[in-house]
């Protein structure tokens, strides 16, 4: 039966008041969006595929909003399986429900909807989201989300003229379902077709520049695997911000944003009034992928010219040093007013280290992937769920060890245990000849050293106490370590995984499930009313009206 979306709305308006009054603040504005999540033929690559649009765009709308609004985001599933959206960079502060991940929210049904209500809190900065389930990210479902400053709050740039999302990934000419079904089979996925610039091929994608003007381009890597090198020809990128952290104001001429990882960066046309390359390429592998787009100068007439400019390929120092290079702005403003460099990270005691280090292998004769030698399970109920209704059996805190224990791979359902408002350190350890990428939803990190090698507490000595970046997606180079600082200030059961999508899929993630005995409304809100319920919590009531 076709979805009635105007009744639905309707019903929608009229019960959600008593639904946001617990969980949000009054005097923060509302943003409300309808969204209709259906199938549709894409040719992204130059053939015909079935692709996951929004509201009929591949890739999805973007979502605009100001720090601390709520996001009243209702989500029709017209697809013939079950869907969920992650929102990955948005914390989700004391609200993990909202999360979007199997692991703390049930699927959407086909024909059926979901209300996620979020809210912005303390945030801003360029971040994305994306369908999480099955394979879903092979197909589209992806989208721009930006958060600006409040008005008063200073920014240590002036205003663009401009402000543009650019969605980059390496992509395949197969089905999404094409490639669950070899994943599932035990397979590794082939190489990677091509690289898209939001949705589209090569130079089916363009900007316009007017002469002299400053553009703000804000881009995400949200494909399924690779670093990706990002520049365009004759012009430098001034960065400025890094998934919600101001950064020192450092000029590059090409960029790599590696899986999971949000960039934001000036551009200002400063050259000759004509078109100019925009280059995307593969990095660390073999062959090299390159895809292009075109940046029109307003006005000109002038066509693209000259060879397609070179950048980077397998130089891994080239990228640790970029890496390194990209530091917090100490003096500017955040989400508030107070500067960025006012909170000393560098200062705080460590309550505990945790080495997580990647694994892959065989598991009944499948190829899985792991950490700390377990490769991750879904259980039969969303792990937060199972938490809240205190049902056993479903998980088990510390079924992942918090050191690398050399063991063979093998299958659980990975939960480690953590402590409210302690002070962590994480390292990365990737004794593998490719690069990770981990992101960890809930929080910001400092990354606060890479270099190759094992990693030992003598690392320690060459750790940037004093300005690193705070994101929450990090790259870990091959043969080396990424270590992080975490303030773990944000209750909840939060998926800590690799963006690499296959290896997510075949088991390298776990949850961090950051704990307190405090029932107050001020450490944790209670259960959405509107939550779906399903497995063993399925029948239960989440809270009275």
């Amino acid at each position: 039966m076709p979805l009635n979306l105007g009744a639905i709305s309707a019903l929608l308006c009229l019960s959600l008041s008593a639904t946001l009054f617990a969980v949000v603040t009054a005097e923060d504005p509302y943003r409300f969006f309808q969204w209709n999540v259906t199938y549709g033929d894409i040719y992204p690559l130059g053939v015909r595929q079935r692709g996951i649009l929004i509201n009929g765009q591949f890739p999805g709308p973007d979502i605009y909003s100001v720090t601390n609004d709520n996001l009243i985001i209702n989500v029709f599933n017209s697809l013939d399986e079950p869907f969920l959206l992650s929102w990955n960079g948005i914390q989700q502060r004391h609200n993990s429900f909202q999360d979007g991940v199997y692991g703390t929210t049930c699927p959407i049904p086909p024909g059926r909807n979901l209300t996620y209500i979020l809210q912005v809190k303390d945030q801003i900065g360029s971040f994305y989201y994306f369908p999480s389930l099955a394979f879903h990210k092979a197909a589209g479902g992806f989208g721009g989300i930006r958060i600006l400053s409040r008005p008063r709050i200073p920014v240590p740039f002036p205003d663009p003229s401009g402000d543009y999302t650019v969605l980059i990934g390496d992509w395949y000419k197969s089905n999404h379902t094409t490639l669950k079904a070899h994943l599932d089979g035990g397979k590794k996925l082939p190489f990677p077709d091509g690289i898209l610039i939001n949705g589209r091929g090569p130079n089916q994608f363009s900007l316009t520049f007017e002469q002299g003007k400053t553009y703000r381009l804000r881009i995400s890597n949200v494909g399924l695997q690779h670093s990706l090198n990002f520049r365009i020809q004759n012009h430098k990128m001034k960065l400025v911000e890094v998934e919600g952290t101001h950064t020192l104001q450092t000029t590059y001429s090409s960029l790599d944003v590696h899986v999971g990882q949000s960039y934001s960066v000036l551009v200002t046309a400063d050259q000759p009034g004509h078109d100019y390359y925009i280059v995307v390429s593969s990095r660390f592998s073999s062959p090299i992928l390159t895809t292009t787009g075109i940046l029109h100068y307003s006005g000109a007439g002038g066509q693209v010219s000259g060879p397609i400019p070179g950048g980077p390929t397998i130089q891994i120092d080239w990228s640790l040093n970029q890496a390194r290079s990209i530091r917090t702005n100490l003096t500017a403003s955040g989400p508030r007013p107070n500067p960025q460099g006012s909170y000393h990270y560098g200062l705080i005691n460590l309550t505990k280290t945790y080495i997580l280090e990647s694994a892959a292998g065989q598991v009944n004769g499948k190829q899985r992937y792991g950490i700390n030698s377990v490769s991750f399970v879904p259980a039969d109920t969303p792990l937060k769920l199972a938490d809240y209704y205190k049902i056993s059996g479903v998980f088990r805190v510390g079924s992942v060890s918090d050191r690398p224990t050399g063991s063979n791979l093998y299958l659980d359902t990975s939960v480690l245990g953590a402590d409210y408002r302690t002070f962590v350190e994480i390292v990365f350890q990737n004794d593998e000849d490719i690069v990770q990428s981990y992101h960890l939803d809930g929080y910001q990190f400092f990354v606060v050293g890479m270099d190759g090698g094992k990693w030992t507490p003598a690392s320690r000595n060459g750790y940037n106490l004093r300005d690193a970046v705070a994101r929450s997606t990090t790259q870990v180079y091959p043969g080396s370590w990424t270590a992080i600082y975490l303030s773990l200030d944000n209750v909840g059961m939060w998926n800590l995984r690799t963006e690499f999508w296959a290896r997510q899929y075949l088991g390298q993630q776990l949850y961090l499930r950051v704990y307190t005995t405090s029932t107050s409304i001020r450490d944790e809100y209670p259960i959405p009313r509107n939550a779906r319920l399903c497995g063993r919590v399925s029948g239960r009531r989440t809270r009275p009206l």
